[in-house]
C-alpha cells in the first residue's frame, strides 16, 4: 500500500485549539487531548460565571443600599424602600440607587422623602 500523506486540516484545527490553551500550565497547554478537555471546562466555567457575576453584583448593590439607608437619615430598611419605590412607580434600578447611595447619600434621603409623601 502506498503511504497516505495527511493534509493540513487536522494540524490547523489542533494549532487553533493550542492557541486557545497557550496560557495554560503544563500538559494542559501541550497535549491535544488534555487541551480539548480543559478548553471545554474553561468555556463551561466562563458561561456559568457570567450568570454568577450578575448575581454577585445585584447582591453588592442591595447590600450598599441597605447599609446607607439604615445608617443615614433614611432610617428604614432596604425592602421598605424598594416597596415604596414600586408603589410610587419610580423607576430606579438597584445599580443606580447604589451609586446614589455611595456618592451622594443626601440625594437618597431626598428620594425617600418624596416616596413617603
Amino acid at each position: 500500500m502506498t503511504r497516505i500523506k495527511r493534509g493540513y486540516i487536522a494540524r490547523r484545527r489542533r494549532t487553533k485549539i493550542r492557541l486557545f490553551a497557550s496560557s495554560f500550565r503544563g500538559a494542559h497547554s501541550r497535549l491535544t487531548r488534555t487541551i480539548t478537555q480543559q478548553r471545554i471546562r474553561a468555556l463551561v466555567s466562563a458561561h456559568r460565571d457570567r450568570d454568577r457575576k450578575k448575581r454577585d453584583f445585584r447582591r453588592l448593590w442591595i447590600t450598599r443600599i441597605n447599609a446607607v439607608s439604615r445608617g443615614s437619615r433614611v432610617s428604614y430598611s432596604y425592602s421598605k424602600l424598594i416597596h415604596n419605590l414600586y408603589k410610587k412607580q419610580l423607576l430606579l434600578n438597584r445599580k443606580i440607587l447604589a451609586q446614589i447611595a455611595i456618592s451622594n447619600s443626601n440625594c437618597l434621603y431626598m428620594i425617600s422623602n418624596e416616596i413617603r409623601k
